[in-house]
């Protein structure tokens, strides 16, 4: 699964700000110039009408990236900045409200454009825009992607474009109904990303070497390593660099236990028991592969449970369909081989159940999987729970995974349901 996909999914799953506590650095090329932080949204200089969308939206206070992004943002005059943090801590939301802010609705051309890597990103950045300025009924939207089929000559009267940049460039300089020199503000969204599709970031370069040197510039990315500061740098002058402490994976706030079991079906019961007793919320249920994954699904689905399964062959449409159905709370249980194992984070699911462990071709534990699998239950601080369903064949993976986390792994009896109740206490 790319880059953009799993950003993309990970857009879909965050409705409210994931709660960090991770460190903000700030960088900037005058360290005695004043940065100033927020600690509500009413302390920024924003009309009304988008502090009711921002409150409409759920957001009640500033995220730890947004306390230190918004007031360079919104600063005049205009300050350049890089931003770096990961999914679901408002980046989206920050640099929609300044563009609101900025886009003077009694002007009738583009004045901030937006850049996202794909079709399907930039049509989630434009869902973001209408709704934090649902009360900003004089400011237009238009999409610069594939499918908006525009004529040589036609007048743009939208405020804010937002689009991919091989359909931005056609606009600009094949169909030249985008004037470049009037963009005060210029947002170039998911910078790593970019990079990592062919040709993106050359098409970004070219767009922004034709804007005024008077334009903002804001870059988001989640990554802050070599490629994107080599990037931001060749297009970015002087930039106040915003960084949140890329979270690592750690297990040491989630308990871990295993069951053994004889067979397949001896697994699945000790699944249900286990659900049953334990799990009353969401649950994430990861297998080795996609035939293991649709049999379970088929399995449970039978017994009357509600079930999503995700897997690497469905589109994107599909995936994003799963995943805003799970979110929702109208599937109970998502089943899912690695694709959602890296990358996918899900705020409410704190259990997650391996049928199975993750293991390399030599048959040996993919600890690395592992990692991912079970640590969207810990996620952000969150404490969580994790569970592996093994056959007795596969017990000495438990340990090894052990030896290699320096982690315990508790043994349960699959079918002592008092021991799963006492858990569930």
């Amino acid at each position: 699964v790319s880059l953009a996909e799993l950003s993309l999914m990970n857009k879909l799953i965050h409705t409210s700000l994931v709660e960090s506590q991770q460190h903000v650095e700030i960088l900037q090329r005058d360290p005695n110039s004043p940065l100033f932080s927020i600690k509500t949204f009413e302390e920024l200089p924003l009309k009304k009408e988008l502090l009711q969308g921002v409150f409409m939206m759920g957001f009640n206070r500033p995220s730890k990236i947004q306390e230190q992004a918004l007031p360079v943002m919104l600063a005049y005059p205009p300050q350049n900045l890089i931003a770096q943090s990961q999914s679901g801590t408002g980046k989206t939301a920050a640099f929609v409200l300044a563009m609101l802010s900025r886009a003077n609705a009694s002007e009738k051309y583009p004045q901030c454009l937006c850049l996202a890597p794909t079709y399907e990103l930039a049509l989630q950045i434009g869902q973001v825009v209408r709704t934090i300025g649902k009360f900003c009924t004089d400011i237009k939207v238009n999409y610069a992607v594939r499918g908006n089929q525009v004529l040589k000559g036609m007048v743009l009267e939208e405020q804010i474009i937002i689009g991919t940049p091989g359909t931005t460039l056609d606009w600009c300089f094949k169909q030249r109904i985008l004037d470049l020199t009037k963009i005060s503000l210029f947002v170039l969204d998911e910078a790593d990303i970019m990079i990592d599709m062919q040709g993106l970031s050359c098409q970004s370069i070219r767009i922004h070497r034709a804007l005024p040197k008077s334009c903002q510039v804001l870059l988001f990315s989640a990554t802050y390593k070599e490629p994107v500061r080599a990037f931001a740098e060749r297009i970015i002058p002087d930039p106040i660099v915003i960084k949140l402490r890329e979270e690592e994976l750690t297990l040491s706030n989630i308990r871990q236990y295993f069951m053994v079991c004889q067979s397949l079906d001896e697994q699945y019961r000790a699944l249900c028991n286990l659900y049953g007793s334990f799990i009353i919320g969401q649950v994430m249920i990861f297998c080795q592969t996609r035939r293991l994954a649709d049999w379970l699904a088929r399995k449970m689905s039978q017994d009357g449970h509600q079930v999503a399964i995700l897997t690497a062959e469905l589109t994107m449409v599909q995936r994003a369909s799963i995943i805003q159905r799970f979110r929702d709370g109208k599937e109970k249980v998502l089943i899912a081989t690695n694709v959602c194992a890296r990358g996918i984070d899900v705020q409410q699911v704190t259990t997650v159940v391996n049928f199975g462990l993750p293991m390399d071709l030599d048959g040996e534990p993919d600890f690395e999987t592992y990692l991912h699998r079970i640590g969207r239950a810990g996620r952000f601080g969150h404490r969580g729970i994790a569970f592996s369903v093994v056959q007795r064949d596969t017990v000495q993976l438990v340990h090894k995974i052990e030896q290699y986390f320096q982690t315990t792994i508790k043994q349960l009896d699959p079918y002592d349901l008092e021991d799963l109740e006492k858990l569930a206490a």
